[in-house]
């Protein structure tokens, strides 16, 4: 009986690791409720928005979840960007 494969390694993954709540709460910080409703227009970001419920509906609706962690790999490229701009 031979071993499986190992799984390949997610380095060059920059969402290896990262828990939804933690790209959520990222993306609240940098952006704030408004204008992360604004950029991925979903009610559990307009209306009442908080973690809690933006979790529950981010992990039963996968094109909305593909949408936020597009949006977070965007922001990390910006905040690269500003940051070698400031250099």
């Amino acid at each position: 009986m031979s071993t499986p494969p190992a799984p390949p390694t997610q380095r060059h993954n920059p969402l290896h690791g990262l828990t939804l709540e933690a790209i959520v709460t990222a993306l609240v910080d940098f952006y704030g409720w408004d204008e992360l409703a604004h950029l991925v227009p979903i009610r559990c970001f307009a209306l009442n928005p908080s973690i809690k419920s933006s979790l529950t509906f981010l992990r039963k609706t996968p094109w909305a979840r593909e949408k936020v962690e597009s949006l977070y790999l965007f922001m990390l490229r910006e905040q690269r960007r500003a940051g070698q701009q400031g250099d």
